[in-house]
């Protein structure tokens, strides 16, 4: 079955920014134990699904452990978003994969942190955050990037190969 170019670099992106969610994921949750107590509450996917649960009169927050999945859920569905629109980004900037999703992760960071959800009011502005926790989040974001830029360019790769 053939696809056009454009639906695979999206499928691609897509793959490649859900995967990428998950080393992403395991280095938020080791490195929140290494921020001072006060500083170990609860992550941004954690505290979204939360915010916007509440906003939409749903009751998750009342149960930890639906929240804890929904919020797996948002998170990997939100890296696989992302992801998508970072073929668009990895079309244009030509740098090494690793490199050049570094820097999109570091553009999603200030985009979400920085922009979009404090205008929407679901998190504080970045500038609110402990300096640790921001360093946190945007190291989490350089290793998805990293990850996704990796990937993408791995399925792209392959894909080629497939072809000949």
């Amino acid at each position: 079955m053939m696809h056009d170019n454009r639906s695979v670099s999206w499928r691609q992106g897509a793959i490649s920014g859900c995967a990428g969610t998950a080393p992403m994921t395991i280095f938020m949750l080791l490195t929140q134990r290494l921020l001072p107590e006060g500083e170990q509450y609860a992550l941004p996917p954690e505290l979204i699904t939360r915010d916007i649960s509440r906003r939409l009169h749903l009751k998750l927050h009342w149960n930890k452990q639906l929240l804890l999945l929904a919020s797996l859920i948002s998170h990997f569905g939100y890296g696989a978003t992302m992801g998508a629109l970072y073929r668009l980004f990895s079309n244009r900037v030509a740098l090494p994969a690793a490199l050049k999703g570094t820097l999109f992760g570091l553009l999603i960071w200030g985009a979400s942190y920085l922009v979009w959800m404090p205008l929407l009011g679901i998190t504080p502005a970045a500038q609110r955050e402990p300096a640790r926790r921001n360093a946190l989040m945007i190291a989490a974001h350089m290793v998805w990037g990293a990850t996704t830029g990796l990937l993408a360019t791995c399925l792209k790769s392959q894909q080629a190969q497939e072809r000949r």
